[in-house]
C-alpha cells in the first residue's frame, strides 16, 4: 500500500519536473489517503516510513511515484 499527497499551501505544479524538485526539496505536502494521517502534513524527510509515496499534481489529474527519498 501506498501514500497519497497533494501539494500544501495552495501549490500545484504543470509538470512531474516540478514536483520532484518541491518533494526532493522538503517542502510540505498534505496526506490525501483515508486513514488516521489525513490532512497532516508530510514532507521527504518523514516519508521514508511510507514509502512509496504517490503525488498527485496538475489539478490532481496527474500522479507520479516516489519509490525512495534522494538525499
Amino acid at each position: 500500500m501506498h501514500l497519497t499527497v497533494t501539494p500544501a499551501y495552495g501549490r500545484d505544479y504543470k509538470n512531474q519536473r516540478d514536483t520532484l524538485a518541491d518533494w526532493h526539496a522538503g517542502k510540505d505536502f498534505v496526506v490525501a489517503t483515508f486513514g488516521p494521517d489525513t490532512g497532516r502534513f508530510i514532507n521527504n524527510a518523514d516519508a521514508g516510513q511510507f514509502l512509496p509515496v504517490m503525488i498527485r499534481y496538475n489539478r490532481l489529474r496527474s500522479t507520479v511515484m516516489v519509490v525512495a527519498v534522494k538525499s
